[in-house]
């Protein structure tokens, strides 16, 4: 009697993605609603319904879940989870709301930014283009990109990356939290840029270095982008 084999019906993989935090700094319902529709209108197609971390590390005590959960759920935030939540009756809340909490690393990153310096490994190189829908995760180590990365696309590094050609896509450098890594490419029109979770979007990006050659850096608590 011949058995044949069962495939498993599920696979459970490690993987890389890239997700927006966003900080709650205030319970004032109404300032957190205007704030987030101000963000919104920056830049609609990429915040509708986009996925975010919620961090409560700078949320003022006794403060109502619901109410702040209703308003970022009313400006079409989709919550994944939640982060540094130090309140334990707060966190009790958000659990029997449906949300996981998540551990925060953050802290022990940036502590150990030597130590991963000193585990940086041989760069990640790429000659085809990275087309829509495609995420290249260089670990501890550089990407560089010798074509192009089309709109749509991911290039994450937890050193630097360098684009040889048009950048249209995300770029996110420096992926576990060190703020000295750079980005660099010959022709940038990227749709969104990060150094170390810190990120701008196409629209910040000044006119005349659109298309052109350009380094993106972190200093100064803010994301500054140069002509080469």
């Amino acid at each position: 009697m011949n058995v044949k084999s069962i495939k498993t019906p599920i696979k459970l993989k490690g993987s890389v993605f890239t997700t927006l935090v966003l900080y709650i700094c205030s319970n004032n319902i109404n300032l957190i609603n205007n704030a987030l529709k101000k963000k919104v209108q920056e830049s609609p197609n990429f915040f509708h319904k986009a996925p975010i971390i919620l961090n409560l590390s700078l949320l003022p005590k006794n403060s109502d879940w619901i109410k702040i959960q209703k308003v970022i759920f009313s400006n079409e935030f989709l919550i994944i989870g939640v982060s540094e939540c130090n309140d334990l009756t707060l966190k009790k809340k958000i659990l029997n709301s449906g949300l996981p909490i998540f551990s925060n690393k953050e802290n022990f990153i940036h502590k150990n930014n030597k130590i991963l310096d000193k585990k940086m490994r041989k760069s990640v190189l790429y000659h085809h283009t990275i087309r829509s829908g495609q995420t290249i995760y260089a670990k501890e180590s550089d990407l560089i990109l010798i074509n192009n990365a089309n709109k749509g696309s991911e290039l994450i590094a937890d050193g630097n990356i360098h684009v040889y050609g048009q950048l249209s896509g995300r770029a996110l450098a420096g992926a576990h939290g060190d703020y000295t890594r750079k980005i660099f490419c010959q022709y940038l029109e990227a749709e969104l840029l990060s150094i170390s979770g810190e990120y701008c979007l196409i629209d910040s990006i000044p006119k005349d270095i659109l298309n052109k050659p350009a380094q993106i850096y972190f200093k100064n608590h803010s994301i500054h982008i140069k002509k080469l």
